[in-house]
Parts: structure tokens; sequence; C-alpha cells
């Protein structure tokens, strides 16, 4: 296994910062070589420190998707007279651009005490549990302490109840909103004397389908209301209980799953992902399949499954490819694609989300579906793209010499204060693929201009070094 740790401390840093504190202190000019070097590199390190530090916070907090969440809704319908009631619980994914995929998701709570789970419709409890205390013809649906609870599957004709059964998916809500929810409905029993409409379970866990995702307590809120009548009334449900689950990478702990690579009509050369974005490779170079850790667990069990992708240097399922095709006058375009380097795995209702500065203008793909997200704090544009229906929406596994993939081009609209082909600025800030950050090129690999050298001429440097310092030093707190 492969794991990203993201360190600001290095001796590399140390070295930079000691080299300015010397050259700020000495109040001459930085004539050596070692400190035009250091001028020479200086924009390069401060780009890959954004990177990194933009990618570490976006953990935390995803300005990407603000109020990205999977909010898990408990309501109760209405009171049973064997000691408890009937509920319905409904999952809503409001992430903009992750949803959830096959095996899909699995929702568990413990319950706050005795209660069982007598009956349920549009949605199974894994395991029965212990129901010896209850004899019968009709026995409960599980007595577990701690039930886990799946989806039903699309074609399912009985047991089912309304919004139900779409096989544990959930689409993503900028793509499909009618598809992102999905709910379930259960007869609890045992809930006790003292409170006839129960106590809200507790340990509300979540996989979807695999782990990242907290989920808070189960709280009170405003009572769900549906409609009677054909609208013309309002009715309240008895008590509601809700709980939102967020996601991060960090905890879910997987290897990457995606790189980026570039390149432009300028300049020959290709920028190719790195080597060991996503694991290394053996050393046999001949061999031409290797296996891969997944992190999605199979569909009748906890146990992963392991990937036979095609051996690359990167070792990424996924590839997006970003080339800066054309350059006219009042637009410019790029030709994006997505490869499949999976011997046994299909993406099926894949999605790009795509970070650039172009993206705040007018822009127009041909191939793929597209609409701009909205942002907060960012100045950048941010563009998600998915398949069309019956034509791309699924991206196919690679066989031996062909390599699965699904392609469009995109025209964007020029900013004349802001576009340039210089330093980058054409190339993605920063690219997903199916909610995950794939792993992106180091800024000084991205293609330049033929005749982008430039040399810096030495300077005096005292107020411009301290100035530099002190950023430096607000980088480490």
């Amino acid at each position: 296994m492969v794991l990203n740790v993201h360190r600001v401390y290095s001796p590399t840093l140390n070295s930079i910062i000691l080299l300015l504190a010397l050259c700020t202190l000495s109040g001459n000019e930085c004539t050596s070589p070692l400190s035009a070097a250091f001028f020479f590199l200086l924009p390069s390190f401060l780009l890959c420190s954004f990177f990194s530090f933009s990618t570490f916070f976006a953990d935390c907090y995803d300005p990407l998707d603000p109020n990205g969440n999977i909010s898990v809704t408990f309501d109760i319908l209405e009171r049973t007279t064997d000691n408890g009631y009937l509920a319905r619980v409904t999952l809503e994914n409001y992430y903009q651009y992750r949803h959830v995929e096959k095996p899909g998701w699995k929702l568990g709570w413990t319950w706050a005490n005795n209660e069982v789970i007598w009956s349920m419709s549009g949605a199974i409890a894994t395991d029965r549990g212990n129901c010896s205390s209850y004899s019968g013809s009709q026995m409960p649906h599980s007595c577990k302490k701690d039930p886990t609870i799946v989806d039903l599957s699309l074609d399912v004709s009985q047991n089912r109840s309304e919004h139900c059964c779409r096989g544990g998916l959930l689409s993503a809500w900028s793509i499909d909103p009618f598809n992102a929810f999905s709910s379930f409905e259960l007869e609890v029993r045992n809930v006790g004397d003292n409170n006839p409409l129960g106590q809200a379970p507790n340990n509300l866990t979540l996989m979807a389908p695999g782990p990242g995702y907290t989920c808070s307590p189960l709280l009170d809120t405003d009572l769900s209301v549906s409609s009677d009548f054909g609208g013309l009334r309002q009715v309240p449900v008895l008590r509601t209980w809700k709980s939102t689950c967020a996601y991060s990478s960090f905890i879910a702990n997987t290897i990457p799953v995606c790189c980026v690579s570039l390149s432009s009509f300028y300049n020959p050369a290709i920028t190719s992902c790195r080597n060991c974005s996503c694991g290394c490779r053996e050393a046999d170079k001949s061999t031409a399949s290797c296996i891969r850790p997944s992190s999605l667990p199979r569909s009748n069990g906890d146990n992963t499954i392991d990937e036979i992708i095609e051996c690359t240097d990167h070792m990424c399922p996924v590839r997006v490819h970003w080339h800066f095709k054309n350059n006219y006058m009042n637009q410019w375009r790029v030709k994006l694609t997505v490869s499949n380097y999976n011997y046994n795995r299909n993406y099926s209702n894949w999605n790009v989300l795509v970070q650039h500065p172009g993206f705040t203008q007018k822009a127009r793909t041909y191939s793929f579906n597209s609409t701009r997200l909205p942002t907060l704090g960012l100045q950048d544009g941010v563009s998600l793209f998915w398949g069309i229906d019956y034509y791309n929406n699924e991206l196919v596994h690679s066989d031996k010499g062909v390599v699965g993939l699904v392609t469009t081009e995109i025209l964007l609209d020029k900013d004349p204060n802001s576009f340039t082909v210089s330093n980058g600025w054409a190339f993605p800030r920063r690219i997903y693929f199916n909610g995950e950050n794939c792993e992106m090129p180091l800024p000084d690999t991205f293609p330049m201009l033929p005749n982008g050298s430039s040399s810096l001429r030495a300077t005096y440097c005292g107020f411009s070094l301290l100035f530099i310092l002190l950023f430096l030093a607000l980088l480490l707190l």
C-alpha cells in the first residue's frame, strides 16, 4: 500500500530558509551561483508548496463542493399497536460530483434500547441475529443490536417501497438529482414504555461503498412534511431525526486511483503522469499486467477485490490527459481524454471535475455532458463532465493492446485580461475522477513555450528576501 503524506517540514525547506536568512542579513547582492539557482527555482518551489497545501486542506473542507454531504433522515410515520412505530429512512446525496457506485451503500446503527426490526420493505438487514426469544409463525426481520442495511436491486418486484431499490447506487446531485436519493421503510418494536416514539439510534455508520464517511449523531430536527389530496393538504410526520455524513480521503486511506498527464500544440514533449503516482510497478519491465488492491468491497462481503491493470510507470487505473490543442483569436481548444487501464473493471456513470481559471468563461463541450459548478472562495472556474447515456457513459476496461477511453474537445472563450500560454496557465489546477483527487504533475514539468527560458539578473535582495522568508515562515505555522 502506498500512503501519500504531505510534509511541510523538510531538510530542503530548512536549507532554503537558511539561504534566505544569510542573504538577508548580509545586506549585499545575491550574486553567488547558489543564490542564482535559488532565485531560478523559487517560483516552482512556491507553486509546489501551494499545490501541496491546497490538497491537504481540501481533505478537511472542499471549496469545490462546500455543501457536499450525504444526509440520513429517519421519519416516524405512525405508531403501531405492538409497542412500536413505522419509520421511513431516506438517504440523500448532496455531493455535486461524488456518487455512490457498485456494490452500493451500507447503512448501520446501534439501537438505543432493545428494539428489533419486525419488518422491512425497500431494503434488507444483512444479518437476522439471535431471535430465539420470539416464537410463532411471524418472526422479526432482524434482532441485531447493530444491524447493517443494504438496498435491494432494481429488478426486485416484491417487498418494495416508494423511492427504493436502486441497487445501492446514488447519483451525484449535479448530474442526476432524481436518482441521488433512496429510501426504505421499517417497522420497529420493543421501543419501551417511557417513550412511544422511541429513541434515536446511536453510532450511525455509512459505507458508500467503501470507508471514508463520518456521520454526525441522529438529532431531532424540523418535521418532514408530505402532501396529500393532490398537494392541498400538508401532513407532517410524528418525529424526524437527521444525520449528516461527510467524506474524508484521509479517513478512507485509499491508494490514489488516477493521475494527470499534459501536452500542448507548441511543445512536442508530453508531461507524463509522475512515476509511482498510484504505486510502483515491479522491477520486471516485461510484465504486461499487474495486480493492485482495490478499495471497493465485494458485493457479498467486506473483502476487497484485487484489480488487474496494465503495468505502467504510474500504476494508476485511470489517467486523465489534458491536451492544449489550438489557440485562436478569441477562443482556445482543449482535448480531454480519460483512459481506463483496468483489465477487469468498467466505470459506469463516471465523471471528471476540472478546476481551471478558463472555465470562468463560456465553454462548449462536444462529446460529454458538462455543467459549471458554484464554488466558495475560488477565483478559478470549476466544470463537471460526464458521459452521454447510451453513448459514452461507461468507461470500458482495457484489452490487450487496446486501452478503454472516452474523449471530448472543449472550446473555451478567452478572457483577454487573464489568458496566456506562458507559465503553465493553460493547464488545470486540479482534476478529480469520480470524486477522487488525481495526482498532478509537478508545475515545473508542465509543457513550456520553446522560447520560455529566461535569465534572472542578480539584484539587491535584502528587503525582498526578508519578505519571502516571512512568507515561508507562515507556511510552517
